[in-house]
């Protein structure tokens, strides 16, 4: 059997499910068909999020734009088919009581019951459109079988008691295709989890891991994986294959490719893991595998905005010593901010992470109790690996340098946005 993922890209419009259907069709093997929400579906419900955590007047308004999204795609894919609209009028009413009533004091807990429900959204859609084609498959509510502690955000998985699960719900004796979501999961007791920010690529992985399949694909708005993104750069090319290896990296670095946990099942398995286009599927790709003899790389372009840059020093001009890095990354966990990049000093310590609105001020005034904090908002993260001289000048030339990091392999550049 095979594992497929389909990205929010390759699901954003009537068009994008037609073409996953079109790929499915062509697949004689056993599929488990991993799709994350569609388009920018988890941006808008983070926008749901933040306003219903915080008490905004706008709740309804942006559960709307969700709803009006969707509902396009379903006119365009059914036409007057009338059931699909009473399924997810139903979803959508339950979304509207569970915002009705006052939030809790998790912002985590909340974010991942609310979030989730773009996976749920999408999944149902496409496997409703998919039995409409004839192309028959079943649909499955992955939070009843992949089971992570309550870690919300970044739920850790439960891999014995989720491979007996998904082993018994996904055993291929009434159907040759399962339909189900990434990136989120389920406690123990039925609580609604998520495995972080895009960890679709994560649960396919984790699903190809538990199922002993064959492959897994990821099928993407690109012919594979490039050494810059087509957006930013005139002249790229496809990397044809990468190690493990080099994916972690390239995922820890910011690279879209991949959600960094992915690589560690599959390598333990050894299942390689292909990156193909949905647009042009009949293109090879790129696969990633466990390959030891050196494989020639580009220098390949990594940017990663959005990003903030801190500058913490001890308000009694202490070292930065090992005490003080556990107490910021303590902090830092608390938050679920992972930091992109980290640089010490004697008696200061910077670090870019992501920007996130609905916690930044919180956490800079936890610091402040404790450090002189300076930040610069609205910065990008350039990384080039397998550098040149002339990558380098190439990305540089001109612009203001805050913050400069190399090593062997990878140089790293924290600039204006």
């Amino acid at each position: 059997m095979k594992v497929y993922k389909f990205g929010g890209a390759s699901v954003r419009s009537a068009d994008g499910v037609k073409a996953l259907k079109n790929i499915i069709e062509k697949t004689t093997e056993n599929l488990v068909v991993v799709i994350s929400a569609m388009g920018k579906t988890t941006n808008m419900l983070e926008a749901v999020v933040n306003s219903f955590f915080n008490g905004k007047p706008d709740v309804m308004q942006n559960l709307r734009i969700v709803k009006d999204f969707h509902q396009n795609i379903v006119n365009e894919l059914y036409g007057d088919k009338t059931e699909i609209n009473s399924i997810l009028a139903e979803i959508f009413e339950n979304l509207k009581k569970m915002l009705s009533q006052k939030a809790s004091l998790s912002y985590d807990f909340e974010y991942d019951r609310i979030v989730s429900w773009g996976e749920i959204i999408s999944t149902t859609i496409v496997s409703n459109y998919l039995n409409l084609q004839n192309c028959k498959n079943k649909f499955v509510d992955i939070r009843t079988c992949l089971k992570t502690d309550d870690n919300y955000r970044e739920g850790n998985v439960d891999y014995a008691l989720s491979k007996k699960l998904v082993e018994e719900t996904m055993d291929f004796s009434g159907t040759k295709i399962y339909v189900t979501q990434g990136f989120i999961a389920g406690t123990i007791t039925n609580q609604t989890t998520t495995l972080g920010r895009e960890g679709s690529d994560y649960s396919a992985a984790l699903f190809a891991s538990m199922l002993d399949a064959q492959s897994v694909s990821i099928w993407k708005d690109v012919s594979g994986v490039m050494n810059a993104d087509p957006k930013l750069y005139n002249e790229v090319e496809i990397i044809p294959r990468l190690s493990y290896k080099e994916a972690i990296e390239l995922s820890y670095c910011g690279a879209a490719i991949i959600h960094p946990k992915t690589v560690k099942p599959l390598k333990n398995k050894k299942i390689p893991l292909y990156v193909r286009s949905f647009v042009e599927p009949d293109k090879a790709g790129s696969v990633i595998n466990d390959y030891y003899e050196k494989v020639d790389m580009p220098p390949i372009y990594i940017h990663k905005a959005n990003q903030v840059l801190l500058t913490l020093t001890p308000r009694d001009f202490s070292f930065i010593a090992e005490e003080r890095l556990s107490s910021i990354f303590s902090l830092l966990a608390s938050y679920k901010i992972k930091a992109s990049l980290i640089q010490t000093s004697a008696i200061s310590f910077s670090l870019c992470i992501d920007y996130n609105q609905a916690i930044f001020n919180s956490m800079i005034a936890e610091l402040k109790d404790d450090y002189e904090v300076l930040y610069n908002t609205n910065v990008e993260l350039i990384t080039i690996r397998h550098y040149t001289k002339e990558a380098i000048d190439k990305i540089i030339d001109g612009k203001n340098v805050f913050v400069e990091q190399r090593s062997r392999l990878t140089i790293r550049f924290v600039v204006p946005d």
